[in-house]
């Protein structure tokens, strides 16, 4: 595994009411769910960045209401024609 060093100000954990570590697990779900939504990566992998399994990560998206489907409307369409 990979360490990333981040500077960040005391004050933004006493924002968000969290201690350094649940900051930085915070960090990892928030960025996991951010790229999941940009279909930049798949879900599987996306849990495994934010260290959830991967229905703690389906739980995670809905938290931050996050679909946990990526399917566009012409995805859709598509596979509702391909059914008929």
């Amino acid at each position: 595994m990979t360490n990333i060093i981040l500077n960040l100000p005391d004050t933004a954990f006493s924002a968000l009411r969290k201690t350094p570590d649940e900051f930085a697990q915070e960090m990892r779900v928030a960025a996991a769910v951010k790229w999941y939504e940009l279909e930049q990566i798949s879900q599987g992998k996306a849990a495994e960045i934010a260290g959830l399994t991967r229905a703690e990560f389906i739980q995670a998206l809905s938290r931050y209401q996050v679909s946990p489907f990526q399917y566009t409307e012409a995805d859709l369409d598509r596979e509702l024609n391909y059914a008929d």
